[in-house]
């Protein structure tokens, strides 16, 4: 029978790996509070240090609220071999803690490490975000590159610290449309690299608002599926953000990933999809907004309260 617990991520707080937003942000104890008093189970590491990195600090900080800890991002400019070592440094270094983490607290299931391309580095990605189309792309040789150093990245995570990793797809990045998703699928081990679906990433990746996209991707990506990120998209923004040539930054600002139930994904459809598939594991609530924007408590609990009426 399956089973899906419900997280929430810092990044529901304004707390993005994006130097372009860089602003105040709220303090993680507050931020893990408000997570655990939504009524959320679980939360993701946010960048490298918002958290304490001591994994017996971390463990503490968790464990007094009662949260498991999912998994952790990692950027990497996959395009640029020469950033592959650093790249994969960086995600062993988290990996390491997110093990270390598991080893003390024996959650209900271990944590992903979450590979993503250096979102919202590349000035025409950025700016297309959203409209993307087939020849703002990667060439063969440079999804060659790509795809091999993921796999790189993905081996020495599983080596060095018995995790598996996820890729996250992302508008802003290389990996933002369906037939990019399916591109990196198709040069990746199975057994090595799974997907992380996020369904707001994947409406306004589409370039579109058609609500049958989430059905046809999850059959499309399906057995690919080992982690899911519950994000909504307002339509209405979406259209409006592409059609002034809104950047990422720009929609992200303008409300473009709003809260559940506010936007086009089926999540109904997608829970039951995920149920017919017998998926154990967690779903992560995440609401990007900019440093400052919204009320994040707030959200928190009406996002939480959306997933309550839909039986989650």
């Amino acid at each position: 029978m399956s089973q899906i617990l419900i997280g929430n991520a810092p990044c529901s707080w304004g707390t993005l790996e994006f130097e372009e937003v860089a602003g105040e942000s709220i303090l993680y104890g507050q931020m893990l509070d408000e997570l655990a008093e939504s009524g959320y189970l679980g939360t993701e590491l946010g960048d490298w240090g918002y958290l304490p990195t001591d994994p017996d600090e971390l463990v503490a900080e968790l464990a007094r609220r009662e949260l498991a800890l999912l998994g952790a991002f990692v950027p990497v400019p996959l395009v640029d071999t020469s950033s592959h070592q650093a790249g994969q440094d960086a995600a062993v270094r988290t990996a390491s803690l997110l093990a270390a983490v598991f080893e003390r607290k024996r959650d209900a299931y271990p944590p992903f490490l979450i590979l993503a391309d250096d979102n919202g580095s590349d000035p025409l990605r950025t700016r297309h975000a959203g409209s993307i189309t087939a020849d703002l792309g990667l060439s063969d040789e440079q999804w060659k590159t790509f795809a091999g150093g993921a796999q790189q990245i993905a081996r020495a995570v599983q080596a060095e610290s018995g995790l598996r990793t996820v890729f996250h797809h992302h508008c802003a990045g290389y990996v933002e449309t369906p037939d990019e998703i399916a591109r990196l699928l198709e040069l990746t081990d199975p057994e090595l690299l799974g997907l992380v679906f996020d369904t707001g990433h994947l409406m306004y990746g589409s370039g579109g608002n058609d609500v049958d996209m989430i059905s046809q991707s999850l059959d499309r990506f399906g057995e690919r599926i080992w982690y899911v990120h519950f994000k909504d998209c307002q339509p209405r923004i979406a259209e409006q953000c592409r059609a002034e040539g809104a950047d990422y930054f720009e929609a992200v600002g303008g409300g473009v990933f709003c809260e559940l139930g506010q936007g086009c994904v089926d999540f109904p459809f997608v829970l039951a999809w995920l149920r017919g598939q017998d998926y154990q594991g967690w779903a992560l609530v995440e609401q990007d907004v900019l440093p400052g924007m919204g009320a994040p408590l707030e959200s928190a609990r009406r996002n939480r309260q959306y997933l309550q009426s839909i039986g989650v």
